[in-house]
């Protein structure tokens, strides 16, 4: 096991410890934070009649909640960016175990041992409010596990290596949607959960309609081997098990991009290739999209949507590391890193506490607040907030949640996997 180990394992001298990447920390809290937001409540808001024509309003309602299929928004950006950061991390992360001597064998069991640790978690999750463990793999957590392990085994090797490995992916993903059979003219679109008003895709790009595609048939019988109440028929929102695939490609992008900051390159450098990458990716899954190749679906993980959005991932790491390593602007930061140092923690406490956390505020402030209202002024702000309750609400089950993460941080505790 040991001489299949890849170069760069054998090379780190044992007595330098990669720095850590504030930036990265930051940006991982950044996008931790929007993910367990749940959009900060902005979307209710936006909803209530008074701003049913309001163009801010709305505009952030529009970024704050997935597309329906073709296209992005910045909602949309999470998951590619957590993504992303896996293999950024890895990067760091291995190098550092390298540093301090550990065995490749060792870190091989590891990753084996990760990547089932993490489907398991997402299963874990996704049963939460279900009756029975719900045997589904599209939870990010199990999206990352299944692609985990490809992605230890690229570590270390050459940058051709991994840039053609990558490309294998994307372009045999294509074809396999690709030359798999369309959906018959008389398709019962309604039986896997797709509204009548649907705009469907036309000519080539309906290999890639929702829930009437390879990856949707793959779901329908391979999630019907796990017992459940009843047999899998389709995912409401088209999200399919096969997209950890091409997530695969998103989180090789990643490990280069760390591989490539790990490197002797000035920091400007570094930065202006981040930002020149992230441009010039945004062009090929855009134009990918325009020429009626391959559109960008976030929900399937289209081949276009890895690259198009690894392009976005790239820039916005590109800014944090520019803001943060090269400027050296960094206090504003430190409420970020709180969350990015302990993203598994937070992900989990959103998942499995928000509602008993907000249960718990009103149950211990809500009548404080009632009682305060007999003063005038107070009952009127009390009443003019019922507006924007869902933003508060959120706002403060996110300030529990950090408090936590603060104690954590000090404490020097950290759920790692």
């Amino acid at each position: 096991m040991t001489s299949a180990a890849p170069s760069l394992a054998a090379s780190t001298p044992a007595a330098t410890l990669p720095a850590r990447l504030l930036s990265l920390d930051a940006y991982r809290g950044f996008v931790m934070l929007a993910m367990a937001s749940r959009g900060f409540g902005i979307p209710k808001v936006a909803a209530l009649p008074q701003f049913a024509s309001h163009p801010t309003w709305q505009f952030l309602a529009g970024q704050l909640d997935h597309v329906a299929w073709v296209g992005s928004c910045f909602w949309d950006l999470i998951q590619p960016s957590f993504m992303f950061m896996v293999g950024v991390a890895m990067a760091y992360s291995c190098a550092a175990r390298v540093s301090k001597g550990d065995p490749y064998w060792k870190m091989l069991l590891h990753a084996i041992f990760r990547a089932m640790v993490l489907i398991a978690l997402g299963v874990f999750l996704r049963s939460n409010s279900s009756d029975q463990t719900n045997f589904t793999f599209m939870d990010v957590t199990s999206q990352i596990g299944l692609g985990y392990l490809p992605l230890f085994l690229l570590w270390g090797r050459k940058f051709w290596v991994q840039a053609t490995a990558a490309i294998v992916i994307l372009v045999g993903y294509f074809a396999l949607f690709a030359l798999y059979p369309l959906p018959a003219a008389d398709y019962n679109y309604a039986a896997v959960g797709v509204d009548e008003n649907w705009v469907h895709f036309q000519g080539f790009q309906r290999h890639w309609e929702k829930n009437a595609n390879v990856a949707h048939d793959v779901d329908v019988k391979v999630l019907n081997w796990f017992p459940r109440p009843e047999p899998f028929m389709f995912d409401r929102g088209g999200y399919n098990t096969l997209n950890f695939i091409p997530s695969i490609a998103t989180m090789i992008f990643g490990l280069i991009a760390g591989e490539w900051l790990r490197g002797g390159a000035s920091g400007l450098k570094k930065f202006g290739i981040l930002v020149g990458a992230g441009l010039a990716m945004l062009l090929i899954g855009w134009g990918l999209n325009e020429l009626g190749v391959c559109p960008v679906v976030k929900r399937i993980w289209t081949p276009s949507w890895a690259i198009y959005s690894t392009g976005w991932t790239c820039l916005l790491l590109a800014a944090f590391y520019g803001v943060i390593e090269l400027i050296q602007f960094r206090f504003w930061a430190f409420p970020l890193v709180v969350i990015g140092m302990n993203s598994i923690a937070i992900y989990c406490m959103d998942k499995l506490c928000h509602s008993w956390t907000l249960k718990t505020l009103k149950t211990h402030l809500g009548w404080k607040i009632e009682k305060l209202r007999t003063f005038p002024a107070i009952d009127k702000l009390v009443s003019d907030s019922q507006i924007y309750l869902p933003i508060i609400e959120t706002t403060a089950v996110l300030l529990i949640f950090w408090l936590v993460l603060l104690w954590m941080y000090r404490r020097r505790i950290f759920l790692r996997i």
